[in-house]
Formats: structure tokens, C-alpha cells, sequence
């Protein structure tokens, strides 16, 4: 039962971010997919890239979908080795950000390249930057309102259990 509250919790967390009007790719996807498995376990991965692929059934599929949920996946195995202390957490959800655009990127080059040079794949690269700076604004201030969150969440906590002792 607990899987499937957080699991919804997590759904309409994305869906809000992905529904409301918004710049190109200035979602909570990213922070999402690295603190959620980050703060509940790499079970809820699965959880997240659902929640995403939910969400796609109304914006629309598109053919690189497979590299942007794989680099989801990444993220989510990657929160496991940077989850220590917030600073590390920062890090590790802006580095989710580089993986995302490192990884889609090279799938739209795969996929919709006529040409398979180096050239293509390094303008492929410059023509997502401007999508890449959104991605890493929105991931650094969704990390942070998620990093408040739980700092908040965990001062009550430890205050309500220190006042019934």
C-alpha cells in the first residue's frame, strides 16, 4: 500500500510539472528521477519512468522515448552513490541533467541523422544546449524545493519525537 501512495504521489507530482505551461523541458523529471530512488529505494524507479510513460500517453510519444526513459533509469541507479548529504545529492541530480541531455541527445542523432559523422553528432549536441540549460535550471530548483521539503519534513519529525519523550 505504501508502494502505491508514493507511487501516485509521485505520478501527480510529474503530471503538474508536465501539464502546467512551461518552458521545453522545465519539468520535475530529472529531480524526480534521482531523489525518488535517492530518499524511497531503486524499487521506485520503476514507479517513475510509469509515471512518465503515463504522461507521454497525453503529450505524445515521439521515436527517441526509449533514450529518455533509459536515462531515467540511469539517474535513478546513479542516486544510489551520491545520496549521502545534500551536497552530494545537488550534485548527483545536476549530474542526472547532463546524463539526460548526453544520452537523448545521442538518440535523436541516432535516429534522425542523415549523416552519421561527427560533425552531426556534435550539431545534434549545440541545437539541444538551449533545451540542456532549462533541463539544468529546472532540475537545480526542483532539487532544492525537494532538498526544503525534506529538511522540513525532518525537523517536524525530529521535533514531534523529541517532545513526547
Amino acid at each position: 500500500m505504501k508502494y502505491l501512495k508514493i507511487s501516485i504521489g509521485i505520478f501527480i507530482v510529474l503530471a503538474v510539472s508536465r501539464f502546467v505551461p512551461h518552458p521545453p523541458n522545465f519539468t520535475s523529471l530529472l529531480a524526480l528521477g534521482f531523489y525518488v530512488p535517492a530518499f524511497f529505494g531503486r524499487k521506485y524507479i520503476p514507479a517513475v519512468i510509469f509515471s512518465y510513460l503515463l504522461t507521454d500517453l497525453i503529450i505524445g510519444f515521439h521515436n527517441t522515448l526509449f533514450f529518455t526513459w533509459g536515462s531515467i533509469l540511469v539517474i535513478g541507479l546513479l542516486s544510489k552513490y551520491l545520496n549521502n548529504n545534500i551536497f552530494k545529492r545537488l550534485i548527483g541530480a545536476l549530474l542526472g541533467a547532463v546524463i539526460f541531455f548526453l544520452l537523448t541527445n545521442f538518440g535523436v542523432w541516432l535516429i534522425s541523422a542523415h549523416d552519421s559523422t561527427s560533425n552531426s553528432l556534435i550539431f545534434t549536441y549545440t541545437l539541444g544546449i538551449p533545451f540542456f540549460g532549462y533541463s539544468f535550471i529546472s532540475t537545480l530548483l526542483f532539487s532544492i524545493i525537494i532538498e526544503g521539503a525534506h529538511s522540513m519534513h525532518s525537523y517536524i519529525f525530529l521535533k514531534k519525537n523529541n517532545s513526547t519523550k
